[in-house]
């Protein structure tokens, strides 16, 4: 998918949503949970059972309810590789379903990988040939090598990790180089080996304090916002100090959609949370 595909959707939605898909069965609601114990699952040829699942009939429901209100999904793989084959099935069926009912869906496989460049080109192959993804997450720390495979596929996205908002963030992102935060020195270093069109940066929400001096040295290529939600992020700050004139902003939440209510009625509760995180 293009740059100006993905503005024209969010043009269309008035949404830089990106919904979460970081499926966690213990924190799914029971309604859900009870799947695991009945029969099988059958999608595409594909059979389900138990943990597989539920994860499957989670995701389904929660895209069916969002997808109207937002413009890209972002399954952590974590989550489903933590169930071995099963999980790593369920992903493939999470994304065949988007791709069969909702095209014009942003799909980002959230794998942060980051490795010499023989192994980046599988990583590469993986997720844009064997997977369909639009795009996936990088890791930059072993360098610009490890980062261009992904560059050389058409209308396919890199998105690196830039200044990100877990905790210790810190000890190595705002660590100084030349005068600037690395950060700012690999953000630079990957802007000059990629264009604003195959390109995005991590900027966490709860740095959106930051937002305005990252557009100053870089305008033009979209940043992937997470944290927003229960992470403590404000949407309407990264808006505010992120936006650029292609919007240029995916805003992530994820457990404040996916798990804002427990209920039978989670789904609803979903579409009500997706259609107001990031709307404007």
């Amino acid at each position: 998918m293009n740059r100006e595909y993905l503005y024209r959707q969010m043009q269309a939605k008035r949404s830089m949503l990106c919904v979460g898909l970081d499926v966690d069965f213990a924190k799914m609601p029971q309604c859900v949970k009870v799947l695991a114990e009945r029969g099988e699952l059958m999608f595409q040829g594909m059979e389900f059972k138990g943990t597989a699942r539920s994860v499957v009939e989670f995701n389904k429901a929660i895209i069916d309810a969002t997808a109207a209100h937002c413009v890209a999904y972002k399954p952590n793989l974590a989550f489903y590789e933590c169930y071995g084959a099963d999980g790593v099935r369920a992903l493939e069926a999470t994304v065949d379903y988007v791709r069969s009912r909702y095209p014009e869906i942003f799909l980002i496989a959230d794998a942060k990988r980051g490795d010499i460049g023989n192994t980046a080109k599988m990583y590469a192959k993986a997720f844009f040939e064997t997977m369909d993804f639009d795009a996936v997450t990088v890791a930059p720390y072993m360098g610009a090598d490890s980062v261009e495979p992904f560059l050389g596929y058409k209308d396919k996205w890199a998105i690196v990790l830039a200044l990100t908002s877990n905790a210790s963030a810190a000890q190595f992102q705002m660590a100084q180089k030349d005068g600037k935060p690395l950060y700012r020195a690999v953000m630079e270093e990957m802007m000059s080996i990629s264009t604003p069109d195959n390109m995005m940066f991590v900027v966490g929400a709860t740095k959106a304090d930051k937002l305005s001096e990252i557009r100053a040295f870089c305008p033009d290529n979209f940043l992937l916002v997470p944290g927003v939600g229960a992470q403590g992020g404000s949407a309407e700050e990264v808006m505010k100090y992120g936006a650029n004139s292609m919007g240029g902003l995916l805003i992530n939440s994820s457990r404040g959609i996916l798990y804002a209510d427990s209920s039978e009625s989670y789904a609803e509760t979903a579409a009500k949370k997706a259609a107001s995180t990031a709307a404007f």
